[in-house]
């Protein structure tokens, strides 16, 4: 497929080969990226570390340890030439054939694809941990060039932390680079730390009433034009400094003037400078209270906390980043309506900041997992189900995508048919592959209460009553109230019957449906649906929540 510009899409699949054939040239406005390092430690919670996606798992393996696919992407590196390649060709010198030059390899020719989908305009924000950040900085120097970086930020990803002989490892680091000296940036500020009021403003304007600090209206070091000359007997150059004005405030007053002593002149008529009492005091800026426009952020940032394991936000995946995180980078680096890319988006975090703050996105992630997480995070925000490129589109694609990758399908089965969110544990999970729920009513307190479905997928042909023995026992031991076979295949007539034993569900609107229901592939690319509750999942209740967020922030 020729590249395109569309925007607002998730891609399934490698994200080397979709930026290739489907990301049109300087398309994104900022792209962030959170790659993946410790294959063992989280990518065999994704791919299922108990038989499940085998070739799945090959594949990161050879992403993770040097084999033919490092040595295409390090072909590939070379063949582009230029610092890149040196540096790339440096490290292998370096560090020889091992599992961390796989992983810069693999690293180096996808930085190559995005700073060709980058604007001239933007930026780049990429999310490591110190095992790999001082390399991957330096691959960014070569691709992006050094004085292109913005900054390395440091973010405390965790509390106090343990660690054998060491000090507690608590912060990621966030690569920020530019793709020119040309950039979006939106000043993004901070709230004062309480008390920071009463501790900084004490003076009191007569005129006005208003609480004031006196700042200092010279800067360090000596100037030789206007701002080094006297005004009004003052002389900064005898102490070594010069007048330095608040471009802000002067702007804020509409104060013109030619010299740096008529600016000066207009401030005072304004009645912003303050004069202290000795006659050789140096005047100062009387800074307001109504001034303050929030803290600079920092390069650290402390002000964001890890997800809790009680938060609402959280959906279970190894890797998922807080939503406050991507909202402070986002909204810092780009405007409403520029592209956001996120090549490796995981459970999607960056795509919901970026709906969330009225940004265009694009997402690619390897796994059905990850995409069937954001199918489920973006309508129960938002309402919204998006366009997934690469998905099956008929049922000899989802045949095809089962004989490939059995877990995969599940994911894409649960997420694509019903619309709700995957089961992320994939040992232990009792064969429950998704888990939903629907609105029931409220209880004798008014509190609003929902039923559950549980939902299996079966692609095999391996059918019988007794998976249907097996799943309705799970319901009743957890108390579901309806579950749903997803299958490949046309269901036996022993286990339809099996199904029917189970008797109906009597749901909020008086209709008795099947407890136990069979749903085809072929059913869903016919367009027929299961008979199940309304309003299914919390997301119908929850997603205004997310669009009167929106309505706020005037999207």
């Amino acid at each position: 497929m020729a590249r395109g510009g569309s925007t607002n899409l998730l891609y399934y699949g490698d994200n080397l080969p979709v930026l290739r054939e489907h990301i049109r040239d300087e398309v994104a406005d900022l792209i962030y990226l959170d790659p993946p390092f410790n294959s063992n430690a989280d990518y065999n919670v994704l791919f299922g570390g108990n038989g499940h996606s085998q070739a799945q798992i090959r594949a990161f393996e050879d992403t993770w340890h040097w084999g033919s696919e490092s040595e295409r992407c390090y072909a590939d590196v070379m063949q582009h030439g230029g610092r890149v390649a040196d540096m790339l060709e440096a490290f292998r010198r370096a560090l020889g054939d091992n599992d961390m030059m796989a992983y810069l390899a693999m690293m180096a020719v996808r930085l190559i694809e995005l700073r060709r989908v980058l604007k001239p305009t933007g930026s780049i924000y990429l999310h490591c941990d110190p095992k790999a950040s001082h390399y991957l900085k330096i691959l960014l120097d070569s691709v992006f060039g050094p004085t292109n970086c913005r900054n390395e930020i440091i973010w405390k990803r965790t509390h106090a932390h343990g660690s054998a002989r060491r000090y507690g490892p608590v912060h990621d680091v966030i690569h920020y680079y530019s793709k020119s000296s040309q950039f979006t940036w939106t000043d993004p500020r901070a709230s004062h730390a309480a008390g920071y009021v009463d501790r900084h403003f004490r003076s009191v304007d007569e005129a006005s009433g208003e609480l004031f600090s006196p700042i200092t209206l010279t800067g360090s070091g000596v100037r030789h034009g206007q701002s080094g000359l006297p005004w009004r007997g003052i002389d900064p150059t005898k102490v070594g400094r010069h007048w330095a004005l608040p471009g802000d405030i002067i702007e804020q007053l509409g104060i013109e003037g030619e010299t740096t002593q008529e600016r000066l002149d207009a401030l005072d008529e304004a009645g912003r400078i303050y004069w202290p009492g000795s006659e050789d005091g140096t005047p100062r800026l009387k800074w307001f209270v109504s001034d303050l426009n929030g803290v600079a952020i920092s390069d650290i940032w402390t002000d964001i906390p890890p997800i809790s394991a009680r938060a609402k936000e959280r959906l279970g995946y190894p890797t998922q980043k807080p939503l406050a995180l991507l909202e402070r980078i986002i909204g810092a680096s780009s405007l409403a309506g520029q592209v956001v890319l996120d090549p490796f988006c995981g459970c999607g975090t960056a795509v919901h900041a970026a709906q969330k703050l009225g940004r265009q996105w694009i997402g690619i992630d390897i796994t059905h997992l990850a995409i069937g997480l954001i199918e489920y995070r973006l309508k129960d925000a938002f309402g919204i189900s998006p366009t997934v490129i690469g998905a099956p589109e008929d049922e000899a694609g989802a045949r095809n995508l089962w004989e490939r990758d059995p877990f995969q399908f599940e994911a894409w089965a649960v997420t694509r048919l019903l619309g709700i969110r995957p089961n992320e544990r994939k040992t232990g999970d009792r064969g429950i592959d998704g888990l939903g729920r629907f609105y029931t009513g409220r209880g004798a307190d008014g509190r609003e209460q929902y039923g559950r479905i549980y939902v299996s997928v079966k692609g095999g042909q391996n059918l019988g009553p007794a998976m249907v023995r097996d799943f309705r026992g799970v319901m009743e031991r957890e108390r579901a109230d309806i579950g749903v076979f997803i299958c490949l295949r046309q269901p036996t007539r022993d286990m339809v019957t099996e199904a029917a034993s189970a008797g109906r569900y009597r749901e909020i609107e008086g209709r008795d449906i099947p407890r136990i229901q069979f749903y085809r592939i072929a059913d869903y690319f016919a367009g027929r649906r299961p008979d199940l509750p309304p309003t299914m999942e919390e997301s119908r209740r929850r997603a205004p929540q997310e669009r009167e967020e929106q309505s706020r922030l005037g999207i």
